[in-house]
């Protein structure tokens, strides 16, 4: 390891919201001020530190404190009681309608929004004309689409595509034939949790669009659709079985006590549900249980919509609603390589640089990435302008996983704007332009640049984005060195996953240089029990490059040139080892953060490994 180190080896309330609407306003509000600089190449000096960090404890999922009266609102609307009989026991109940106008500042994407003014929808890569879906719950739809349409994700979409009244006719049409296709509730897709949370709390976000049109018929179907579907929410939301949906649901349910008439038990009844819902979905360290940064997005996304509806009505937020979002921002910002995009960890494609940017900014919170991983798992290292990513924690617990995948002890690196080696990704893509049948190939252990026993996963990868058994322990040690080079990070981490069915434990060891010039891998099989097992089992060490990098393999195949886009150059090298492995060049697939598929590389470094145990060292050293 010295050797190869050493590099000898190279609104304010309304009355009526829609009695007066100014058809020459824009969709969305415009952006308040000058963004603040969020990216990681304008340095982390830049991003403002939040404060000391701290813990999640017992007490940040509290519900807000409230009077005896307010408790007895929100016990008795939770039995069932109605919100004009506790508020007004004694008048007529008020006409349906939302009081403020809410202005959020998350903003969509307009590519997909002018789409959708030109006839089709753009989900995951994929065309598809808006009057050939097909909008009913019963429709067998690949989950991105579902998510869209059911959850009406393309008003955000829409709303940044233009002018208010330029965007009208199409939001109309759309929501009218959902309407048409959904108009009582049932119990396929369109009524899982998640989609009915996500389109109420779009429909009350979004109001201008669906209900300030000129179809007169409309507007009181959507009034009437957003109240039912609240109510059903109110029942429901308590057996999502699915922690994320809960959390989603309750959030909508909160929004709505706050804009629709005679709120107030709901509000009280879904903001103790919502404080519940995040200690369930959150770990200690602010990471989603899940380990999704998609899980990890929609929360901050939901949470950022409901702190601009509170503020349409003039109400603060609970305190503990803002404590939750500056927590779940570090272990995000975590997961931004140098381009300032996402890593491809748990299903989540590459996401864009500008979206995750944007996502921050409009959370208001300014702080640095997590440094004290606990159960969030995914370790940092970063030198000059090299970005290191470690999985290094199990995967998701049954009831936590949604696109679970056998990614422990992989790493992604990045140098710069430019991905030097990545995973797969994209599962939760699939259905798009990426084939659905592949979406379990991309959960499996191969689909990942670390180390894979047999062509078997590390953990089982089942259908529905769930996890088998496979890797139960993961044992973490970080810490810093000085050489002669400089300083040193170094973190080494081990796995379970094949101990069972091989009888090796994985260990591997990542040291990054200070000024981020070199990366010093080791991969360990170690014999679980004092003996060995007798025998050989296959292997592979799994380096998927990232797009636009060209490898050429070295004369003796122990090592390849890497050339990055911009001319970049990093050089792979192996270390000795007692197993004749070589290094190979492989076709492999890269899913970007729009679910577009692209062809790329992969070195491959594989052969047989006796089951007492082996160890691989290999180099990634930047040459200029």
């Amino acid at each position: 390891m010295d050797a190869l180190l050493s590099g000898q080896n190279e609104t304010k309330p309304e009355e009526d919201l829609f009695g007066e609407i100014q058809h020459d306003a824009p969709a969305l509000p415009l952006a308040r001020g000058a963004a603040e600089p969020l990216a990681e190449g304008a340095g982390e000096a830049a991003i403002a530190p939040l404060g000391e960090s701290r813990a999640l404890v017992l007490s940040d999922f509290v519900p807000p404190k409230a009077d005896f009266s307010a408790r007895l609102l929100r016990i008795a609307y939770r039995l069932g009681v109605g919100g004009a009989t506790l508020t007004a026991p004694f008048r007529k109940p008020a006409r349906m309608r939302l009081l403020a106008t809410v202005e959020t500042p998350l903003m969509g994407d307009r590519a997909a929004g002018m789409a959708l003014r030109a006839g089709h929808f753009v989900i995951s890569g994929a065309k598809a004309p808006i009057a050939e879906i097909e909008y009913a719950s019963s429709s067998r739809l690949a989950p991105p689409f579902e998510r869209v349409i059911h959850g009406f994700a393309w008003l955000r979409d829409l709303a940044a595509a233009g002018l208010r009244e330029q965007c009208l006719d199409t939001a109309e049409r759309i929501a009218r034939l959902w309407l048409d296709a959904n108009p009582k509730p049932g119990k396929c897709a369109a009524w899982q949790v998640e989609y009915v949370a996500q389109r109420l709390m779009a429909w009350l976000v979004y109001a201008p669009l669906v209900l300030s049109g000129q179809d007169g018929k409309l507007r009181p179907r959507m009034l009437a659709a957003i109240d039912e579907t609240a109510r059903w929410l109110d029942r429901e939301v308590r057996r999502s079985p699915d922690p994320l949906g809960a959390v989603l649901g309750w959030g909508a349910i909160t929004a709505a006590g706050l804009l629709l008439p005679q709120g107030k038990p709901r509000r009280l009844y879904g903001e103790a549900g919502l404080i519940a819902a995040l200690g369930d979905l959150v770990g200690e360290d602010g990471g989603a249980l899940s380990r999704s940064p998609l899980a990890q997005t929609d929360v901050i996304a939901m949470l950022t919509d409901l702190e601009a509806c509170y503020r349409a009505v003039g109400r603060d937020q609970p305190a503990s609603l803002g404590l939750m979002r500056e927590l779940l921002v570090p272990p995000l910002l975590a997961m931004r390589h140098g381009d300032g995009g996402l890593g491809s960890w748990q299903g989540n494609g590459a996401t864009r640089a500008d979206r995750v940017a944007a996502l921050i900014d409009a959370s208001g919170v300014r702080t640095r990435p997590l440094k004290e991983v606990r159960h969030w798992g995914y370790h940092r290292l970063a030198g000059g302008k090299t970005v290191v990513q470690l999985d290094a924690a199990p995967p998701p617990r049954a009831k936590h996983a949604r696109w679970g995948c056998a990614s422990t002890l992989a790493f992604e690196m990045s140098d710069g704007a430019h991905r030097l080696i990545v995973n797969c990704g994209g599962a939760a893509l699939a259905g798009g332009q990426v084939p659905a049948r592949i979406e379990q190939g991309l959960r499996a252990t191969a689909a990942h640049s670390t180390l894979v026993l047999d062509n078997a996963n590390s953990t089982a990868v089942l259908l529905g984005g769930k996890l088998g058994k496979g890797v139960e322990q993961v044992e973490v040690e970080r810490g810093e060195m000085s050489r002669a080079g400089g300083e040193i990070q170094r973190v080494e981490a081990s796995h379970d996953g094949y101990v069972a069915r091989y009888g090796l434990k994985h260990r591997r060891i990542l040291m990054l240089r200070g000024d981020g010039s070199e990366l010093l891998g080791e991969d360990i099989l170690v014999p679980a029990a004092k003996k060995g097992q007798r025998g050989k089992v296959g292997f592979a060490i799994r380096f998927h490059l990232g797009r636009g990098v060209e490898a050429r393999l070295s004369e003796d195949r122990r090592g390849a040139s890497l050339i990055l886009p911009d001319g970049g150059l990093w050089q792979f090298r192996l270390g000795g080892n007692d197993h004749g492995a070589e290094v190979e060049i492989e076709e492999s697939m890269w899913v970007d953060g729009d679910g577009r598929p692209h062809a790329i590389e992969q070195l491959v470094i594989q052969g047989m490994v006796s089951r007492g145990g082996g160890q691989f060292s290999w180099l990634l050293k930047k040459m200029g």
